[in-house]
């Protein structure tokens, strides 16, 4: 790995901490992550890709249920972040892991969803160019968005920056460097205030997945993600 952590990202944090309230009775007694899809937790999908990736520092946040998180990750090399007494949204619990992650950009992985083609990871470091990008958002068509309902999240311009609005969703995959988060007063707060941040600054830019994703965010997608590992869509050319 070079010397300078921007070059390369080699930490991964993966989202595992929230509620799970769209699941309903699934999520009564174990966290969302725990949730098997295909034979497989979603956690352990979200670190067969991080494996795949060869990514080093791999780090799960936890409150809801965070012991059996911690009981899942047991005899692993996956690092736990335990939010407690209060959950702190994607960009506190970021800013929270800093200490376990690393210095440098970081990718981040939301523990809800399946995939299926290239590895988003591997996908997202190839692209990634430190020299113009704060974050690089991996997304996908809203007509290819299995198991996701509304309306798109970003538009992809012909340089590769994204705005709000347009057709394109956010898939949960993403390189961003968390500098920014050290000026953010609040304690707990989404990403997406420094998102918004790095927009301004002309560095948020996106990337489009070619091969599927299914979000398992409520228990219909669970048969919906599993058929469409079974029947992957066609990639995109």
């Amino acid at each position: 790995m070079p010397d300078d952590p921007t070059a390369t990202p080699d930490a991964a944090m993966l989202f595992a901490a929230g509620f799970g309230t769209r699941m309903g009775a699934l999520t009564a007694d174990r966290p969302k992550p725990l949730i098997p899809v295909g034979g497989r937790a979603l956690l352990d999908h979200a670190l067969a890709l991080v494996d795949g990736a060869g990514i080093t520092t791999r780090v799960v946040n936890a409150h809801y249920r965070a012991d059996q998180i911690a009981d899942h990750l047991a005899g692993t090399n996956a690092a736990l972040s335990v939010e407690d007494p209060d959950i702190l949204d994607t960009g506190g619990g970021l800013r929270a892991a800093l200490p376990l992650l690393g210095p440098g950009p970081v990718f981040t992985l939301n523990t809800d969803a399946v995939w299926t083609g290239p590895n988003p990871l591997i996908a997202l470091r190839k692209a990634w160019d430190p020299a113009r990008m704060d974050a690089l958002l991996l997304l996908v068509p809203a007509d290819r968005a299995f198991g996701h309902t509304g309306a798109g999240d970003f538009a992809l311009a012909p340089d590769g920056r994204i705005d709000r609005g347009g057709d394109l969703v956010y898939t949960g995959a993403q390189i961003v460097d968390p500098a920014g988060l050290g000026t953010i007063r609040q304690t707990a707060f989404s990403l997406n205030r420094l998102w918004d941040r790095i927009a301004a600054d002309g560095r948020l830019f996106g990337l489009v997945h070619s091969g599927g994703w299914c979000d398992v965010g409520h228990p219909e997608g669970i048969a919906e993600a599993e058929d469409m590992l079974i029947h992957p869509p066609a990639p995109l050319p």
